[in-house]
């Protein structure tokens, strides 16, 4: 989520004038050069669609490299590249979806975080744990043929593409039926806090893992990454533009602050290639500096087609089990709550007034939607949106839909160049646990920044955060090892697995026990934190709301071309997801109702409907 210091937006230009877009910049540090519904020229659309595509690369290219090991793809095997190219494809088509369809705000969809805790739990049942080399070895012997390793990992892609499916269709029915606001009135910051948190935490050991290939090439990666990101965040690196009457001119652009992983990747990379090319790295695994090399997965390269174009069902038809789709629901829901900040956050600095009740509902419907998608092509992961690129629209004054539609042009372009996900599958495995090591601390950070909501001072929410906490790391663990799993005996193999599962995904454990604890432990509003999250999680979009029945509309959020029928259809403004939706409709129909058993019951309309802090408050 992003904060609100940029919530004040000026004037929107409809035409592009650089002149006047630095005299903004120096008079206004918040006034947009384009608008949610600016078209800005072609040549712009696309450079700045390739900017999105870079801030969105680094978190979309490293959840695959991270699920991939689990699923015993090998790493020469050129699938990986395969997966890698068929996410940003389906992120493409999702961004696509919600800038049209769903949200229609500027925001980017690629994947997330919040399942990989649920994956790696289902993954790791006796099942579906990776063969070792002597059992290998042995099906070898036995059969006098190769092991072919599709048949190995493909089983196990599609059990976690029908567990993405089939839990995806809960947030599709959360969307479509409007009840986003009946799960806030439950959740709230130390349930949020809990489950976001170990997301990154219960990841440690595998950042620990590829990093621990080389420290010294990690390390420079992490120490990169911060000196960009915080340390020269406000340089401005020198650049060569041109303005109308005045030639070249120069100009500052903030490549530190918008590109500090893919400018730490590719300088390590490098870095890399050369002490490869110079032989300061050993040959063999046995000698120092072997993982560092940059050429001990180059097969992948060249043994990868140029052009592929993903399609459903590439690796099988998706298999379902309860026990999968269960332990996937706890990321989903995580995953569903995050972008729920996002949508406030993407308005303001795109200066759209807030979104209203049926645009939150449509874009966590097109959200589980994409993960639909994600799960019918087989990317290993869902979908959300994306708070970085929200932050690239506050750094540019660029808020422009259309440059969105754009990168998502990009993004689908680029998977079908099956060549260009091959290349980062070709990337060092120490470079991937320094990027782990920033991303999982900072995931980690986000999840406990929501306290800052709470009265950190009780006893009552200390004790529960840090039960929720330590119970989210030792349940998990205490089952990593299979003689304790073995402990699960319920006589039901189906309920023995999902609650396998289920325990064994830390997210769940803690966002289960502070859901449980907040709701059941005494406690005011106020200690809880719940008035200041929800406030800052909704922001004015009730005013905007109170707009709305005083006659003012914005086209913001309506849908493209079809409104003029949408209107006619009186049963539309019953319909959560729709831009005609009347959330005093269903009261005005009860008090009609009520009205006719009873004349002296006053019936009030939703134009004298009158909201106040109070009644707004008891919605969520």
């Amino acid at each position: 989520m992003m904060n609100s210091s940029d919530q004040n937006v000026g004037t929107v230009n409809p035409s592009f004038d650089i002149e006047e877009a630095e005299k903004a910049k120096t008079t206004s540090n918040n006034e947009l050069i384009y608008g949610v519904e600016d078209v800005p020229p072609w040549y712009l659309c696309i450079l700045l669609g390739l900017q999105h595509y870079l801030t969105m690369f680094g978190s979309t290219m490293i959840v695959p490299l991270l699920v991939t090991p689990a699923m015993c793809i090998q790493p020469t095997d050129p699938a990986k590249g395969e997966i890698i190219a068929t996410l940003f494809f389906t992120s493409g088509i999702v961004t696509l979806l919600q800038t049209t369809f769903g949200l229609r705000l500027p925001i980017v969809q690629g994947a997330t975080f919040s399942l990989l805790a649920p994956t790696f739990a289902i993954l790791s049942l006796p099942q579906w744990k990776c063969p070792t080399a002597e059992d290998i070895a042995a099906i070898e012997n036995a059969t006098n043929m190769s092991v072919d390793y599709a048949e190995i990992w493909k089983p196990r892609m599609r059990e976690i593409q029908g567990a993405i499916l089939t839990a995806s269709l809960f947030q599709v029915l959360i969307g479509f039926s409007g009840a986003v606001g009946l799960l806030l009135r439950f959740i709230g910051p130390l349930s949020i806090a809990p489950c976001i948190s170990l997301i990154g935490l219960s990841l440690f050991g595998a950042a620990g893992d590829f990093a621990s290939k080389h420290w010294g090439i990690s390390f420079l990666t992490m120490a990169l990454i911060f000196i960009f990101s915080q340390y020269l965040r406000n340089v401005d690196f020198p650049c060569i533009g041109y303005k109308a009457g005045k030639g070249c001119v120069r100009v500052g652009f903030s490549c530190f602050k918008m590109f500090p992983v893919i400018l730490a990747v590719v300088i390590v990379w490098i870095f890399c290639a050369i002490l490869t090319l110079t032989n300061v790295f050993g040959e063999t695994e046995a000698e120092n500096g072997y993982y560092a090399r940059t050429d001990i997965r180059m097969s992948v390269l060249t043994d990868t087609a140029w052009f592929r174009f993903p399609y459903p069902g590439q690796w099988g038809l998706p298999t379902v089990s309860t026990a999968g789709m269960l332990g996937m629901l706890a990321g989903i829901i995580a995953s569903m709550l995050e972008s729920i900040g996002d949508y406030y956050a993407c308005a303001r600095l795109a200066g759209a007034p807030p979104p209203p009740t049926h645009a939150v509902n449509r874009g966590i419907m097109i959200e589980g939607l994409g993960s639909i998608i994600a799960g019918i092509w087989g990317t290993g992961n869902g979908t959300t949106s994306y708070s970085e690129n929200i932050g690239a629209i506050g750094i540019t004054k660029v808020g422009s839909r259309r440059v969105v539609q754009s990168s998502a042009l990009i993004m689908i372009a680029f998977g079908v160049l099956s060549k260009f996900g091959a290349l980062f599958v070709t990337m060092p495995d120490p470079i991937i646990g320094g990027v782990f090591c920033i991303m999982f601390g900072m995931i980690t950070a986000v999840g406990i920044s929501n306290l800052q909501y709470v009265d950190m001072n009780s006893t009552r929410n200390m004790s529960i955060f840090g039960f929720a906490m330590l119970m989210g790391l030792v349940l998990p663990q205490w089952l990593n090892d299979p003689a304790n799993a073995a402990s699960i005996q319920t006589g039901s193999q189906t309920l023995d697995q999902i609650l396998l599962v289920l325990l064994k995904t830390s997210m769940f454990v803690g966002g289960a026990i502070g859901f449980t604890l907040d709701n059941t432990v005494p406690g005011s509003p106020q200690e809880r934190g719940i008035l200041a999250w929800r406030e800052q999680l909704v922001d004015n979009a009730d005013d905007d709301a109170s707009d709305a029945y005083a006659g003012k509309h914005d086209a913001t959020y309506d849908f493209p071309a079809i409104m003029p029928y949408v209107r006619k259809v009186r049963a539309f403004k019953f319909l959560p997801i729709c831009p005609t939706f009347n959330v005093n409709a269903y009261k005005y129909c009860c008090r009609k109702k009520q009205a006719v058993r009873n004349p002296e019951t006053a019936v009030r309309t939703p134009e004298t409907a009158v909201r106040t802090p109070e009644t707004v408050a008891t919605q969520f």
